[in-house]
């Protein structure tokens, strides 16, 4: 208290010391000019209410928040180790730069990984490895088409994940669409509708419906089929996917901040500018299994016969089995499955959500395998998994454990310049990639983040490509759990075949060969 007071009065005194002395010595009016500043914000800091830091000890407290405001960037750039970066460290960072610069990308003196430690995973290389990708056959491609399919889609095994332009600047969504094209692989659009944007560059298309139906949706926010039917049928469309949920936030729905909603992004959502947008946490043009099946047959009938499936992040199973029941009861199948990881994640979500609710990728990509071979579904069917793949491993893990193929997001914004700001919610990002702020995004030239997409993405599979020659296999198809190890402590290591045994396909389909780990769930209400 003495402290304020005594503060109170040289506030008050030292301006009447410096304008007395300023008569007789003109160079006081710079010093008053440098201390004027501190003196009003002491008077401010002393007399404000909301924050007792500074009340307590004007000008010197706020050096708390400033200090606090540069947290993140003082973490990243000089405490965290090259392998404590988080969500991403700093040595998965650095390798996407490398191959979308096409920079040296080799590492020298060894792993910096602690490979005794729990968790620590491996791939079995073999005594008859291949001598190049080549010899297993450049870039395999993969068909996503089942039987009602009238147009399948030859696919890369490596996408982009959905990022929506509203989430992400439009420079930024040309860029992966230019990107895309040039590496002939697709372009997921979110679940923020089609744009100029997304069409300009003729880059092969996913167009992704979520439950706020962007794009295609009346005046009440319900799903309209004529504008589905309007953007499904451009030539860039080459598949559709519904968002049933997203690893980030599963159970909640999209979040456009009001700060993003300009009035760009407002006419092409069919939505009002300047509001934050949330998507419904649940569809309405369905409400069970069955209306589900009806609906994927709908839009694959208005789009023309494309390719359609669904994105989740796994939660109660019990719904994915009534899913399959559902299929088998219709006769509809979807002719993809993208499954999302808990891990996941772009833009913005509630703390809660996107640390505590949603299954882990590996344990939901496992049981959606399972789950279809279970029930003789998995024929027809593609899994594609997103959640965290950045390296060739990441590929290579995923689909030993039952995906086809892979989709990322956060590598391919890196790819285009991101640098992990953690500013994607602020409209701030300082690298033009996920704003809306004109003055930020025009730093993002198209063309050269273009080329660093393709480069990252050709790079990324021929990655993997190698991995699969090493380990002597032919395709990979081949690829399978046993091949990979997981230490679960100093002394033991499992394969992820002893981790996630297979099941027997149509072992769901009769209650005599039902596995033990999935009785619990025929007792509960079953959709057939």
């Amino acid at each position: 208290m003495k402290v304020r007071k005594q503060f109170i009065l040289l506030s008050i005194i030292l301006p009447i010391l410096v304008f007395a002395m300023a008569q007789f010595w003109t160079p006081i009016y710079w010093t008053f000019i440098l201390l004027g500043p501190l003196i009003l914000m002491g008077v401010f800091d002393i007399f404000q209410t909301k924050h007792t830091l500074r009340r307590n000890f004007p000008v010197i407290g706020r050096m708390r928040y400033v200090l606090e405001a540069v947290r993140p960037e003082i973490m990243q750039y000089f405490v965290e180790t090259d392998t404590q970066g988080r969500p991403l460290n700093r040595i998965f960072r650095s390798l996407i730069y490398q191959r979308a610069k096409k920079e040296n990308d080799t590492t020298p003196f060894g792993t910096q990984m602690n490979v005794y430690r729990s968790g620590y995973e491996w791939m079995d290389h073999s005594m008859y490895a291949k001598n190049s990708p080549k010899e297993i056959g450049e870039f395999p491609r993969l068909v996503i088409g089942g039987s009602d399919c009238l147009q399948p889609y030859s696919s890369s095994l490596l996408n982009i994940s959905a990022m929506s332009f509203g989430s992400l600047s439009k420079n930024a969504i040309m860029a992966l669409n230019k990107g895309a094209h040039a590496g002939k692989f697709a372009h997921n659009t979110g679940e923020g509708g089609l744009s100029p944007y997304h069409l300009k560059y003729e880059g092969d298309l996913i167009w992704q419906i979520g439950t706020g139906y962007f794009g295609c949706r009346d005046a009440h926010g319900n799903f309209s089929e004529s504008g589905f039917k309007e953007g499904a049928i451009k030539k860039q469309v080459k598949m559709i996917e519904i968002k049933l949920s997203q690893g980030a936030k599963p159970g909640h729905g999209g979040i456009l901040p009001a700060s993003k909603n300009t009035v760009e992004i407002s006419k092409i959502r069919h939505v009002e500018p300047h509001i934050a947008v949330h998507s419904p946490p649940a569809h309405s043009a369905f409400s069970n299994p069955i209306e589900f099946m009806h609906f994927i047959k709908k839009l694959r009938d208005l789009s023309g016969g494309k390719p359609v499936g669904f994105k989740l992040c796994l939660g109660r199973k019990q719904e994915f089995m009534d899913f399959c029941e559902a299929m088998i009861c219709t006769g509809i199948k979807p002719d993809f499955i993208t499954v999302d990881g808990g891990e996941g994640g772009t833009g913005a979500a509630p703390v809660e959500f996107s640390n505590s609710m949603g299954m882990p990728l590996r344990e939901g990509l496992v049981f959606v395998y399972d789950t279809l071979v279970g029930f003789g579904l998995k024929e027809e069917i593609k899994i594609i998994a997103a959640g965290k793949v950045i390296t060739g491993f990441h590929m290579a893990r995923a689909i030993a454990l039952g995906a086809d193929g892979c989709n990322s997001a956060r590598a391919m914004m890196l790819a285009i310049g991101c640098i992990q700001a953690l500013e994607c919610n602020k409209n701030t990002c300082p690298v033009g990639v996920a704003t809306q702020n004109a003055s930020l995004m025009k730093g993002l030239n198209v063309e050269d983040k273009a080329v660093r997409t393709t480069n990252y993405q050709e790079e990324t599979i021929h990655s993997f490509l190698e991995l699969i020659a090493a380990a002597g296999l032919g395709s990979p198809g081949d690829l399978k759990r046993e091949y990979i190890n997981k230490r679960v402590g100093m002394n033991n290591i499992l394969t992820y075949n002893e981790i996630y045994p297979y099941i027997k396909e149509g072992s769901l389909l009769s209650i005599e060969t039902i596995p033990e780990s999935y009785k619990k769930f025929f007792k509960l209400t079953r959709v057939m």
